[in-house]
């Protein structure tokens, strides 16, 4: 049997056991989300036991399993090229058109976040609600980027490709992707009141706009690709896709299935984008977490031990952060060590495995993220309603969706999450090392730390939540 095949059986077995341990109606702390109490369905440490136990016997079965070859992605449908052209054209002008009409109406508009188009669209729907897309069928942005499209209708007016400063210069590599990255979603987003006002968020995406569209007429597409901090984000969280789409010789498209962890056995191109990924799967966390009474009394205190003011936020961000590159760096030094008998190429090793992390990331990003999205898009919904003169009644996307079912749905989640990057791990191992056994050694120390963020992020969901 084939090792994606075997690994799939294990995710399809793993997943009753998970739901099962949600269900258990026992006794368990109770703890508050946006001002609701329900009661636990299980103690926390017995979820956290059991969560980790998951992960670690997932890594033991794929070392007591001999490996075998690959499969292919298995294609399931065909998109003619006439209808993929018709998307291509109408997304990107359609895309450009939303966030140039969000953009006016944020300024114009009434400066109440729940009731202006920009502050709906922008954080939840674009921001978000496009990586949910890129963790489902990969990465649409190079279809729908504003800025691709403002690049490409200036070359065709110039009819030449624009880079009036030359080339890229290599040195940057994805490194401006990842400061561009940790200011608007690591900070901004996070920790700031700008996505409450319309008209801080629009002056937010109008000096994004004026920083890729400048930096691509500085030094041609490149730019598009290597420093735009949303681009880079949904083509890494585009390779956890079960789903893709690929090109074909006559002009077609095709839809094809392939395991999760399928799209992260390749190492990253350089060490900025080993930083970028630690920084998408500490971000997403530490987002769930200032939501958290626990993170209040930390903040707080903080504040009071070094006399700061709101500034301390940052600098816990930006401390967790390094702490998060520093204990990845200490991780992949310790596999190289047992793995190869020596860590001289550890950094090598670091481009492998970073891409291993993703599934983590992806898997919180849809916990955390997905209720945000869709209530805001129902809202979003009714308020472009309201503008274009039509009466649209409420939507209410999660009116199924219980405090529980919620809770439940993240643990499930997060623990998928940290199954699939488990198993990319080990395959990355088996791929890099020679032997078996060096895989397997290679491959505990990531095990040890999976184990230790599965629990923790659980532990982070379980926190009592502030309105």
């Amino acid at each position: 049997m084939m090792a994606d095949r075997r690994a799939t059986v294990w995710l399809a077995r793993s997943l009753p056991v998970l739901v099962a341990l949600i269900a258990v109606p026992q006794l368990g702390r109770a703890h508050q989300i946006v001002t609701s109490r329900f009661s636990a369905p299980l103690p926390l440490p017995l979820l956290l036991a059991g969560a980790g136990g998951t992960v670690g016997l997932t890594a033991l079965w794929l070392a007591a399993t001999p490996e075998s070859t690959t499969r292919s992605p298995r294609a399931v449908a065909t998109i003619p090229s006439w209808l993929a052209t018709g998307v291509r054209h109408g997304a990107r002008g359609s895309f450009l058109l939303a966030v140039a009409y969000a953009l006016v109406v944020g300024i114009t508009g009434r400066q109440v976040a729940a009731e202006n188009i920009v502050t709906l669209f922008v954080w939840p729907v674009w921001f978000r609600g496009v990586a949910l897309i890129s963790i489902l069928v990969g990465s649409p942005w190079s279809l729908i980027s504003p800025w691709r499209a403002v690049y490409d209708g200036l070359t065709r007016l110039e009819n030449r490709e624009l880079s009036v400063l030359g080339s890229y210069p290599a040195a940057l590599k994805a490194w401006p992707a990842g400061v561009g990255f940790v200011l608007l979603l690591g900070i901004t987003e996070t920790l700031t009141v700008f996505p409450q006002s319309p008209r801080l968020t629009t002056v937010i995406v109008a000096v994004y706009a004026m920083v890729m569209v400048g930096g691509a007429v500085a030094y041609g597409p490149r730019w598009l690709r290597e420093a735009d901090p949303l681009g880079v984000l949904y083509r890494l969280f585009g390779r956890v896709a079960p789903l893709t789409i690929t090109a074909t010789e006559d002009g077609s498209y095709s839809l094809r299935v392939r395991p999760p962890w399928r799209g992260c056995l390749d190492p990253v191109e350089h060490g900025s984008l080993v930083v970028f990924v630690i920084a998408t799967v500490y971000t997403v966390s530490f987002d769930g977490f200032t939501n958290t009474a626990r993170f209040q009394s930390v903040l707080f205190g903080v504040r009071e031990t070094l006399s700061s003011g709101p500034e301390t936020s940052v600098l816990l961000y930006l401390v967790g952060l390094a702490g998060f590159v520093g204990s990845f760096g200490v991780g992949i030094w310790a596999v190289e060590r047992l793995g190869a008998g020596s860590a001289t190429d550890w950094l090598a090793a670091g481009r492998w495995f970073a891409p291993t992390l993703l599934p983590i990331a992806a898997a919180y990003e849809v916990a955390h993220n997905y209720p945000y999205v869709l209530r805001n898009l129902g809202q979003l919904a009714v308020v472009v309603g309201q503008q274009l003169g039509v009466a649209v009644e409420t939507v209410s996307p999660l009116a199924w969706l219980s405090l529980p079912v919620f809770w439940g749905s993240q643990v499930v989640l997060i623990v998928l999450g940290h199954v699939v990057a488990v198993v990319a791990a080990h395959r990355v191992a088996v791929e890099r090392y020679e032997g078996q056994a060096a895989a397997r050694r290679g491959h505990m120390p990531l095990v040890v730390l999976m184990i230790g963020y599965t629990m923790l992020s659980l532990w982070i969901v379980s926190q009592p939540v502030i309105a």
